[in-house]
């Protein structure tokens, strides 16, 4: 991979330090740090493009849409990834919506740091797994979008549709069988199918993806082997 122009944002100067040091000896080459978006909009540039901002996204869940959506409008082409420390689920919510590529959260590895980037680098919009479970508890009042695939997006059949809401609702592949009255042979079937088609690499991934279409777990209907 070669070298990832990248701005990092972080109010905490140990924080933003440690990160300078984890990304040295990467491809990810860290042009500009500041300590909040104003501090980093003074020293740009008309022509500033990072190919990647990493922002740590505060603590204020109603800061976090306004400040992530003002560094999608500098940097529209750029991927943007929230940094966060906390596991407030209203903050993690705030991210989900926000027009970024994703959220990690601190307590990750710096290897893990390095390959969640990688993916997104590649495309995947990258978010905690436990959002999917805050928001399966019930932790969250927001109302669910009806179902609305892209019209040049990937061609689901019912059966799979079914099987992503189950995946949206943290079903296991033996739940997910005797909610539909099928096999768990054909589930795993299934599962391959739909996560080459919408070109994700396990269920925790397909779960968001299902929830960024408007797929809701109470919608599932039983039915019959097909």
């Amino acid at each position: 991979m070669s070298n990832v122009v990248t701005y990092l944002i972080d109010p905490n100067r140990l924080s933003r330090e440690g990160l300078l040091r984890i990304f040295a000896d990467s491809s990810y080459q860290i042009v500009k740090d500041a300590s909040d978006i104003n501090e980093l909009k003074a020293g740009l540039t008309d022509d500033s493009a990072p190919d990647l901002v990493l922002v740590d996204c505060g603590q204020d869940p109603d800061q976090v849409g306004p400040d992530l959506g003002q560094l999608r409008a500098w940097f529209p082409s750029a991927k943007i990834v929230a940094l966060t420390g906390s596991h407030d689920p209203q903050l993690l919510m705030a991210c989900f919506d926000a027009p970024i590529n994703g959220c990690i959260l601190k307590e990750v590895s710096s290897q893990a740091l390095i390959e969640s980037l990688n993916l997104i680098l590649l495309g995947e919009r990258i978010f905690p797994s436990e959002l999917i479970g805050l928001l399966l508890r019930g932790n969250m009042n927001r109302a669910q979008p009806a179902a609305q695939l892209p019209a040049n997006g990937p061609h689901l059949s019912e059966r799979e549709i079914q099987i992503l809401q189950c995946l949206v609702a943290g079903d296991s592949n033996k739940v997910i069988a005797n909610r539909l009255k099928v096999t768990e042979a054909t589930i795993k079937v299934h599962l391959k199918s739909i996560l080459r088609k919408i070109n994700v690499r396990n269920r925790t991934q397909a779960a968001i993806w299902a929830l960024n279409h408007g797929m809701r777990s109470d919608e599932v209907e039983a039915g019959g082997e097909h």
